[in-house]
């Protein structure tokens, strides 16, 4: 089976942005993403969870999207501005797909 090399990006950011993020994937034509719950976790902070918490204020979203790696540079110069000093991680990986129309 052939498969076809892609990036994958994970942004993980506090959910009041979620819509500003959301919204830059859609004016960049982003052709898919996911965006789920983060319920908790371990980081440079130390241990966290949403449970408990009041409002979005805290708490953690992911936005998970593949795509061919010539649109990397524009998705990041459109959606860097946007979490480059918020609490969040961005994260780029290389994936392979078997679907290459999809992406």
């Amino acid at each position: 089976m052939e498969t076809h090399l892609k990036k994958r990006v994970e942004i993980f950011i506090e959910a009041p942005l979620l819509r500003r993020v959301v919204a830059r994937f859609d004016s960049l034509r982003v052709s898919g993403y996911s965006v789920l719950p983060v319920l908790a976790g371990n980081g440079h902070e130390g241990r966290w969870e949403a449970s408990g918490l009041v409002g979005d204020a805290g708490k953690m979203m992911a936005v998970i999207c593949i795509l061919d790696p010539a649109d990397l540079p524009l998705l990041l110069d459109g959606i860097y501005p946007i979490v480059q000093r918020q609490i969040g991680i961005l994260a780029i990986s290389d994936v392979e797909v078997v679907r290459n129309a999809h992406f």
